[in-house]
């Protein structure tokens, strides 16, 4: 059983990273390989599983989306035929809205991602910019996707893993019912502070914190 003593906890963290650090480093590695040679439609896969994501399974979403690659309708087929095929996904009709809506800016007209994205220079900026322009994406899906292509290392995902593991370090002393983007940047302050006095870079502590809940290092 976990013990609840934020020291005791704290200890479990250190050795876990101890011994994952070596898959961490090899993982963000191959995110940052990403972003130094993806054209706009490997971004683009990255962007439909961070939008699948919301209140689903990482290891699902992935499925799903490399069922829409199979099936070659990721690029081309319709709302309904993507809803169809992705029926591991929570709330797949309006996520497949989603995903066309931005496949329809970023790989049919005007700038695709890579350059909408090199506009900002700042990572909390691109971030910004995606809230304000992706729909069904939030600040969450915003740092993870980020995070994936290679260019969100000091964004926080703050998902119900990193949050209960959050609380149980003493970083925070409840878990918030609901994110605003307030509540959400303020807690994102604070895991920064928490990685600065850990010495662990936060998108290592985002890997461990997820590994502590579902036993992986994967997106």
């Amino acid at each position: 059983m976990e013990s609840h003593d934020p020291k005791l906890y704290e200890k479990e963290i250190f050795d876990l990273y101890k011994k994952i650090k070596p898959e961490i480093v090899n993982r963000i590695s191959e995110f940052r390989k990403i972003w130094e040679v993806a054209d706009n439609r490997t971004l683009f896969i990255e962007l439909a599983f961070c939008l699948f994501t919301p209140q689903s399974s990482a290891r699902q979403c992935w499925k799903a989306v490399n069922i829409l690659l199979e099936k070659d309708i990721l690029f081309t087929g319709s709302w309904e035929d993507i809803s169809k095929e992705i029926n591991l996904v929570r709330f797949r009709n309006n996520k497949s809205k989603y995903l066309i809506e931005a496949r329809e800016r970023f790989l049919s007209q005007g700038k695709g991602l890579r350059e909408s994205l090199d506009f900002h220079a700042d990572q909390f900026q691109k971030r910004e910019w995606l809230v304000k322009n992706v729909k069904g994406m939030g600040l969450k899906e915003g740092s993870h996707f980020l995070r994936n292509i290679g260019i969100g290392s000091n964004l926080a995902i703050l998902d119900r893993h990193i949050l209960k593991n959050m609380k149980l370090l003493n970083v925070i002393d409840d878990v918030p019912k609901s994110l605003t983007e307030r509540t959400y940047l303020s807690l994102e302050e604070k895991l920064s502070a928490y990685s600065k006095k850990a010495h662990i870079p936060m998108e290592h502590l985002d890997f461990v914190l997820w590994y502590k809940e579902a036993g992986e290092v994967f997106k």
